[in-house]
């Protein structure tokens, strides 16, 4: 599989264009769009303060370091 990786501003979100792509005419390709996250900072904010809130749950207080060892290993084991 052939991978082409471009940026591009959207201007038109019913019309995108694409030029000078690594492909043959023809050829079948697969179109991801992702949208980059414009304000990272508070998304990370926002990951730690909901970490921080599930730390606080009485089921994650309740867990030991030997019952966390041993669900790793049961997930690497494939259970």
């Amino acid at each position: 599989m052939q991978a082409y990786r471009t940026h591009l501003v959207i201007e038109d979100p019913e019309h995108v264009t694409v030029s000078n792509l690594p492909f043959r005419p023809g050829q079948s390709v697969e179109v991801l769009f992702i949208a980059q996250d414009t304000n990272r900072a508070a998304a990370v904010q926002e990951l730690q303060a909901l970490l921080k809130e599930t730390q606080t749950l009485p089921q994650v207080q309740a867990l030991t370091e030997d019952e966390i060892a041993a669900e790793i290993a049961a997930h690497r084991r494939g259970q």
